[in-house]
């Protein structure tokens, strides 16, 4: 009988620590609550619009945690999203391109922005933090100066059937979101490619001394990020019918959030597509639980932050207590010994 209780206890452990189900219970809890609290909440046309949100977040969060994954960050990833934006609307208003094209273009930029943030990194030997943080500001500079502040409003109708209709109740945006998630979680689980990047992040010494190229993993992360963080603007003028320039200005708090919140651990090595597929969800519907409560929006940022704070408090005091429980298991071995 006790056996079978260690068992049982041992299988609940298992579960509640795996790091995804501490934010599926934070969804499941805060949607019990809007739902008591707001009658529209949980209505289909809520849910839809929700999704939407929420799938282009989760494109911003992967842009994030694939150079998390190997240990770096990209300040300059809502700038990314930003010339995408610029590039594509520019595209299709000025130089009348079919919509086609103005993607490749918007995904070109993707690749050659995230190109050159790993590039600098590797060949210079700096610190992402620093070579992201310069480049956001270049590339804030040609949004500005290409656009001049202005948006591109002439988008093809054609375009915008992506971002606002569904399949099966659900919109085509989060069937994509869902689908580059199961993707990436197979590449990073069985492809070479994808151990190698996560072995990268997870101890870039050790990975070097197996043989990998850690220069060209930290590079490969970086192009990633900029595609995604392209694909991102892409789909967010697929929704709104619009190139804004303005696009993209709050993306770092919303990239950090999400994929912190879903399980990407900030020293690397770790991603969990089913945490981050949730976490959109949680941080959509803070924001649009608090429109609906009537709660002050001025103060949006300050309750993403707490959140994001506690995410990341939550996975250091998790991995404080793994630590202290690994340091006794070793004392009582050696006792025994």
């Amino acid at each position: 009988m006790k056996a079978g209780n260690i068992l049982r206890e041992n299988n609940w452990k298992k579960i509640f620590g795996r790091g995804e189900v501490t934010v599926i219970l934070a969804v499941l809890t805060l949607g019990i609550i809007f739902t008591i609290f707001s009658e529209s909440f949980l209505t289909s046309y809520n849910m839809f619009n929700m999704g939407r949100t929420a799938a282009i977040y989760i494109f911003i969060a992967i842009g994030q945690a694939l150079v998390v994954i190997v240990g770096g960050m990209n300040l300059s990833l809502g700038q990314i999203g930003g010339m995408t934006v610029v590039g594509a609307g520019y595209c299709m208003e000025i130089l009348h391109m079919p919509p086609l094209a103005a993607v490749i273009a918007g995904l070109l930029v993707g690749v050659l922005a995230g190109l050159l943030n790993g590039f600098i990194i590797t060949a210079l030997k700096l610190n992402s933090f620093v070579v992201t943080l310069a480049t956001s500001f270049i590339f804030t500079g040609l949004i500005n100066g290409v656009s001049q502040g202005y948006p591109y409003n002439d988008i093809p109708e054609g375009f915008t059937f992506i971002g606002r209709e569904g399949f099966l109740g659900i919109p085509f945006l989060l069937w994509l979101a869902a689908f580059a998630l199961i993707l990436l979680g197979y590449f990073f689980k069985y492809t070479v490619t994808g151990r190698r990047v996560l072995a990268t992040g997870g101890n870039i010494e050790a990975a070097k001394m197996s043989g990998v190229n850690t220069n060209k993993m930290i590079i490969l992360a970086n192009i990633g990020s900029g595609v995604f963080a392209a694909m991102a603007g892409l789909l967010w003028i697929s929704r709104t019918g619009s190139a804004q320039p303005s696009t993209g200005v709050d993306w770092m708090v919303i990239s950090f959030a999400v994929a912190v919140i879903g399980g990407t651990v900030l020293k690397g090595g770790v991603f969990n597509p089913i945490g981050v597929f949730f976490a959109g969800f949680l941080i959509v519907m803070v924001k649009n639980g608090l429109v609906m409560l009537n709660a002050n929006i001025y103060f949006e940022q300050a309750y993403l932050g707490l959140i994001l704070l506690l995410a990341v408090s939550l996975d250091s005091i998790k991995n404080i207590i793994n630590a202290r429980k690994l340091k006794e298991s070793l004392k009582r071995e050696t006792i025994k010994q």
